[in-house]
């Protein structure tokens, strides 16, 4: 049995290297522009899903018809202002990171990330 010779023409090669090069390029650009800031937050009320908002774009946002106000900043989500009387939504850190979540009880708001960065915590006690 014969082998045939792969016979590639300069136009060939030059198809492969544009090829490779275009998919390096769309790997770097996910990796350093899309890749670490990629990510949403869900607001539920009530356990309902009020919003999905991307976590790369600034925006305050009213939450039960103005109970709370998240503020997205910096690709991280914030529970500035709240008419709780503890208020401990709004003392709680930024949330940027999968699964980490801001939760005001007597409001009944919850706000999660998804996002394929993980934290580097599976839990946080005071």
């Amino acid at each position: 049995m014969k082998r045939k010779k792969l016979d590639l023409k300069k136009k060939d090669w030059l198809l492969i290297v544009i090829i490779v090069c275009v998919t390096g390029l769309a790997f770097l650009m996910h990796e350093f522009i899309g890749g670490k800031g990629a990510g949403s937050v869900t607001i539920k009320v009530n356990g309902k899903i009020e919003g999905v908002y991307p976590l790369s774009e600034d925006k305050e946002i009213k939450i039960n018809g103005g109970t709370n106000i998240l503020v997205i900043k910096n690709q991280q989500a914030d529970i500035v202002e709240a008419d709780c009387p503890d208020k401990l939504c709004v003392n709680q850190k930024p949330i940027s990171k999968n699964k980490e979540s801001l939760i005001c009880l007597p409001n009944k708001v919850v706000v999660e990330v998804d996002s394929s960065e993980n934290s580097e915590f599976d839990a946080v006690t005071n």
